[in-house]
């Protein structure tokens, strides 16, 4: 029999325009949303009372590397540069299959404790299956819907070694997950291609990697910035040869001409950023205003909880507060005094937590918001908190005041998997004792347990 959850009474923002914001009741079936509506009656169902509550779309983490979980603050001080070295270079070289599986594990279950529903698992620490494949079991352990983009290490080369920017993203391991582990688009987990792209690559690798996403039919993702490019016009080739779309996801992108960032929304790629991590290790200025600029608007992601927290409700209030700043002193660099009102409305700043992440996965249709046949991906936020009281406008309340704590319950596909502000998962406990042993012997094996 499949199961019905009636919520009732609550504060609904559905970030879908024709359900719009409301207060309601939202009844579940299965795995989907059947209806929506001020009241629904003569439902037989587990009924949860909502009242004081709001009830918003399965938060969206458009980019993370869930690897690093057991790296927490360690590189909190460290600019790019120095990230690079003693991550990529260094500590990622000692990770074991089990390292990455129980990092990947806690870090996907913190992101339902924060509200995520999708997480975008950008596993760029994967030298072998075995490492890839633990990976991948801990998020479907974990609960949680996600998207793996099946990334490459990037350690300095060994004599006699070809650099990675030189080595062409494994066609055969692509093919071995899509048919051992990941061969449906449908489930929980799926699979998406994190590769080099023309800053990290040759134009061989790039032209390569791009051309297996675009034969598989999945998101090519990939970062873009950070010093200088190993392929000055690799973006241009990669467009005359036809392999731009809305399937190519660019990460960062700081440092994109006005030329490219106009091409790129007119083929429909979707971008990706992670403003406080940018901010802090030296990216440059977010992109969000002048992607805005040009009608688009981006997605959101954590990036580095070895750099900074997995909450995306601070990414959002981050970006938001960022662009504000940047637009409030460009109006006063022109006019000379305050602007007369406020250049990007919160409701927009939700959407880039929602709206905009489903999109780039090419699952607006399914996640993202709240409407009838859509998956049951919700958060139910306890607002009758001290934080959020009085409750004037409810999407204000949820961009500018929520946090961790207002985070009561969380569904993803019908399935509660945080409950009255507990995780539902078992053994908790034990695993983060797991993921500190792990976290002691990475870093003590590079010695830099001190340090942290």
């Amino acid at each position: 029999m499949t199961s019905r959850v009636l919520i009732r009474g609550a504060t609904i923002v559905s970030m879908d325009e024709a359900v719009g914001t409301l207060r309601g009741d939202l009844l579940v079936e299965g795995s989907r949303i059947a209806a929506i509506g001020p009241r629904l009656d003569g439902v037989a169902a587990e009924t949860v009372d909502a009242a004081g509550c709001i009830v918003i779309p399965g938060l969206v983490n458009a980019h993370m590397h869930t690897w690093q979980t057991g790296l927490r603050g360690v590189a909190s001080n460290w600019t790019l540069l120095e990230y690079f070295k003693h991550v990529h270079a260094g500590l990622a070289t000692v990770f074991r299959p089990e390292d990455i599986g129980i990092a990947t594990l806690v870090g996907a279950l913190n992101q339902i404790n924060c509200g995520t529903t999708t997480l975008v698992d950008w596993c760029h620490n994967n030298p072998t299956p075995a490492h890839t494949d633990a990976a991948i079991a801990a998020l479907a352990a974990s609960g949680i819907r996600a998207a793996f983009f099946h990334g490459s290490p990037k350690p300095d080369p060994k004599p006699g070694e070809r650099p990675f920017w030189e080595v062409p993203h494994p066609r055969g391991e692509v093919q071995r997950l899509l048919r051992e582990r990941l061969p449906a688009n449908d489930g929980l987990v799926t699979l998406g291609l994190a590769i080099l792209g023309p800053h990290y690559s040759t134009l061989e690798v790039a032209l390569a990697d791009f051309a297996l996403a675009k034969e598989f039919g999945l998101v090519a993702s990939m970062h873009q910035g950070g010093g200088p490019a190993r392929t000055p016009d690799g973006w241009e080739r990669l467009d005359a040869a036809g392999l731009l779309g809305p399937h190519v996801n660019i990460v960062h992108g700081n440092n994109l001409t006005d030329a490219q960032l106009r091409r790129f929304v007119e083929l429909g790629m979707s971008f990706s950023i992670t403003p406080e991590n940018e901010m802090a290790q030296g990216h440059g200025h977010p992109i969000t205003g002048r992607l805005r600029a040009l009608g688009s608007a981006p997605s959101l992601g954590v990036d580095l909880e070895s750099v900074l927290s997995g909450d995306m409700f601070t990414v959002a209030r981050m970006a938001l507060a960022m662009q504000r700043t940047l637009d409030n002193a460009d109006h006063r660099a022109a006019h000379g005094t305050i602007p007369e009102t406020s250049s990007v409305p919160v409701r927009e700043a939700l959407g880039w937590i929602t709206t905009r992440g489903a999109r780039m996965l090419g699952m607006a249709d399914r996640i993202g918001s709240l409407a009838p046949g859509k998956q049951a991906d919700l958060v139910l936020l306890d607002a009758r908190l001290p934080n959020m009281q009085p409750v004037h406008d409810p999407v204000a309340a949820v961009v500018m005041q929520a946090s961790l704590a207002n985070v009561d319950s969380v569904m993803i596909a019908g399935r509660w998997q945080k409950r009255h502000g507990r995780l539902r998962y078992g053994e908790l406990g034990q695993r983060l004792a797991d993921l500190s042993a792990s976290a002691d012997r990475i870093l003590t094996a590079l010695d830099l347990k001190q340090a942290a």
